[in-house]
């Protein structure tokens, strides 16, 4: 799935948590904690998600902005977790 890790995260977030017109539009960078489109709740809801369909785990001090905000560091996060898993 490392390929298309992007997408799929952008697909969950965009159909789970995006209820406005302007879906194209999230940026890959555009903070999704201070845009108010994912809260605590939601940040759990990405959690498992990405455990059971990008197949990570992910351990509670992982679970900090610098992860899990945008797009982009969701992604790059995700795929440093799948290299280590390969390694």
């Amino acid at each position: 799935m490392q390929g298309d890790v992007e997408a799929s995260i952008r697909d969950f977030i965009v159909d789970n948590f995006l209820f406005r017109d302007d879906r194209d539009s999230l940026s890959d960078t555009e903070s999704l904690l201070e845009g108010g489109l994912i809260d605590s709740t939601g940040v759990l809801e990405l959690v498992a998600f990405l455990e059971t369909e990008v197949g990570i785990e992910i351990a509670d001090a992982e679970i900090v902005p610098e992860n899990l905000d945008s797009i982009r560091s969701i992604a790059t996060y995700a795929k440093t977790k799948l290299a280590q898993v390969a390694a």
